[in-house]
């Protein structure tokens, strides 16, 4: 992932400027920051630990355009024609300038709606300058990829801002006192110069000549209609494989997350079957690589391991403890801006992962996020009274996705200039998915269905296996649990030695917004505040109650729930094979507690599948 931050309209366009437009681009935060208003305390902190404003998510190059009172600068991650992409892009005149940070999977299709035009670098994304010149505004709904841009006609000094219809990739608008309009792939591009800033939308346009936003992503399951069309599991698997072959553009070496869970072992399968075929392979040898992170002895590098043989990757895996973890947080909260609880827990091993695959000359990797949104695979979902619940619970879930997964995945790997990629949030993929009657996807243990049925099944192969049964049918696990259960554990009661009840009694009033509930949600809070201080930063995060990465409304499921909240799968009772006790302990209110673990049973199960038989 590369970074963007662009200062749109303001005032002063003079070398001052554009000294600081380069400052908070790329360099580490200064001394000067302390003349902006930062106070000494804070100042000392973020230098002290060397933080950089935007450059770590493109180490490779930076570029800057400037025009009066207008800047696009750049930080590049070099993915595609890492010799002559260097941005900022432009037409063939340079009056169309743009900054992207992203992957567009479809441009050399759409290169031919463009034979008039000329293109003077290999990089996938200046097609969108020559777009622009073609269909104007309008055409953002032709780009198939994830991406945030900023574009500037000079003609007239408009621009547009754009971001992917899902938010895989991150990006913040602000504005300032003096009328300009702020962008930055970060909230740490623009929140000491905003007077007020916000998380850009997802599937939106901002327009300078309309002054607001507009919708350009209006897939028929956002206004959350039940759909009717009958489970077809090839042409889902079809769909998938896809996506997941389309995301293997790369001129740099890649790999594959994987966890051993369904979803990244998914992913990996489908890469390896293709992989001899495609082109990266010419370029990167015939084996794929894989990557893995978890405590010593946990369910995700056992699974992991056992897929990765299965495969045949070169599998890498990396242990970290939980005190590794514990002394990460500050690094991870600054990066991935968030104080929400379950996005710390499951981003902190993914932060530690990403500077390992990093260190090993990888700049790219495919990963499995969003498929437990789509498909209704957190084990809350077993208690879904009907399959229209289930269906909003989903559309709820892919439209928040920006505020929590996506973030994780761009945010804690961009720490170290290494970009995701997401195959199961590819928009043709999304359509099939979120198209099947929803009835399918309704989990029924009577008959052998359990979450994510409609997917094992579509990946059910007796005569040319893409996984081994158990795999393919193994439980649900989150990311920040399948790492080693006492990740949790011990951050709890690490955050009860530096929270008190008396805190924790205050905490309605020291943080109104989002008051956190927990000593370890308050434990993040501090943390958070202390980098981002500002009341636009605090309206970033997203809050509410939460049972096994529930969204609020999906709590009135069960009585019992609201009784137990806690994001972590293991607080599903009676479905995890792991579960908390109930009532979970309170471990965050008052005083330090331990979970306790019931119902001990093997994470890997073979399920019994009725029903649809699926052949090659």
């Amino acid at each position: 992932m590369c970074g963007i931050l662009a200062v749109l309209g303001c005032i002063e366009g003079s070398q001052a400027k554009r000294v600081r437009v380069l400052e908070l681009s790329r360099r580490l935060i200064s001394v000067r920051d302390r003349e902006l208003g930062l106070e000494e305390e804070r100042r000392k902190l973020i230098i002290g630990n060397g933080y950089c404003r935007l450059k770590h998510r493109g180490p490779d190059w930076s570029g800057i355009y400037q025009k009066a009172g207008f800047y696009l600068s750049h930080q590049r991650l070099a993915i595609i024609d890492p010799a002559s992409g260097d941005q900022p892009l432009f037409n063939e005149d340079r009056s169309i300038v743009v900054t992207v940070n992203g992957e567009i999977y479809n441009h050399e299709q759409l290169q031919q709606l463009l034979t008039n035009h000329q293109f003077r670098t290999g990089s996938d994304c200046e097609v969108i300058a020559h777009l622009y010149e073609e269909y104007g505004e309008d055409f953002v709904g032709l780009l198939d990829g994830m991406f945030s841009f900023v574009l500037l006609d000079t003609h007239d000094n408009s621009f547009i801002v754009a971001r992917d219809a899902i938010g895989i990739t991150s990006l913040y608008i602000g504005w300032g006192f003096d009328g300009s309009v702020w962008v930055s792939s970060e909230l740490k591009g623009l929140h000491d110069e905003c007077e007020h800033f916000e998380s850009f939308p997802p599937g939106n346009l901002y327009s300078s000549k309309s002054g607001g936003f507009k919708r350009w992503y209006n897939p028929p399951w956002y206004n959350e209609g039940i759909p009717s069309t009958p489970y077809d599991p090839l042409v889902l698997r079809k769909a998938f494989e896809n996506a997941v072959i389309k995301r293997l553009m790369t001129d740099v070496p890649f790999g594959v997350l994987l966890s051993g869970g369904l979803d990244s072992s998914l992913v990996a399968a489908v890469v390896a079957r293709s992989f001899l075929s495609s082109k990266v392979s010419k370029h990167w040898g015939p084996q794929l690589h894989s990557f893995c992170i978890g405590l010593e002895g946990s369910p995700d590098l056992k699974a992991g391991r056992e897929v990765a043989d299965y495969l045949g990757t070169i599998h890498h895996e990396f242990q970290f403890t939980v005190q590794d973890g514990i002394d990460a947080i500050e690094d991870v909260i600054y990066h991935i801006e968030t104080y929400d609880v379950t996005t710390i827990r499951a981003s902190t091993p993914m932060f530690l992962m990403s500077r390992k695959i990093k260190s090993l000359g990888v700049k790219m990797v495919l990963s499995g996020e969003g498929s437990d949104e789509i498909f209704g695979g957190y084990l809350y979902f077993h208690k879904a009274p009907n399959k229209e619940e289930l269906h909003r619970e989903t559309c709820r879930k892919i439209k928040a996705l920006h505020q929590y997964d996506c973030l994780r995945a761009n945010k804690s790997s961009s720490a170290w200039g290494l970009e995701v990629r997401v195959p199961f949030l590819d928009k043709e993929f999304i359509n099939v998915a979120m198209d099947i009657d929803p009835e399918w996807k309704m989990i029924k243990p009577d008959q052998g269905r359990i979450e994510k049925w409609v997917l094992r099944k579509a990946f059910d192969d007796e005569e040319n296996p893409y996984l081994p049964k158990h795999i393919l049918y193994r439980q649900k696990e989150q990311f920040s649990d399948g790492v080693g259960y006492s990740w949790i554990d011990g951050l709890k009661e690490h955050a009860a030695t530096h929270v008190t009840d008396r805190m924790m009694a205050n905490a309605k009033f020291v943080y109104p917004h989002n008051s956190p509930l927990t000593k370890e949600a308050y434990f993040y809070r501090m943390i958070f505040e202390r980098f981002f201080p500002q009341n636009s930063a605090s309206l970033t995060v997203p809050g509410g109650a939460s049972i096994a990465c529930s969204t609020a409304k999906a709590i009135e499921w069960d009585a019992e729930w609201s009784k137990n909240l806690d994001p972590s799968g293991r607080a599903a009772v009676g479905v995890h094979a792991s579960a908390y006790d109930a009532p979970m302990p309170n471990s965050g209110v008052v005083g330090k507690a331990s979970s306790k673990l019931i119902n001990k049973k093997a994470k890997m199960v073979d399920v019994s599948n009725p029903g649809l038989t699926v052949s090659t």
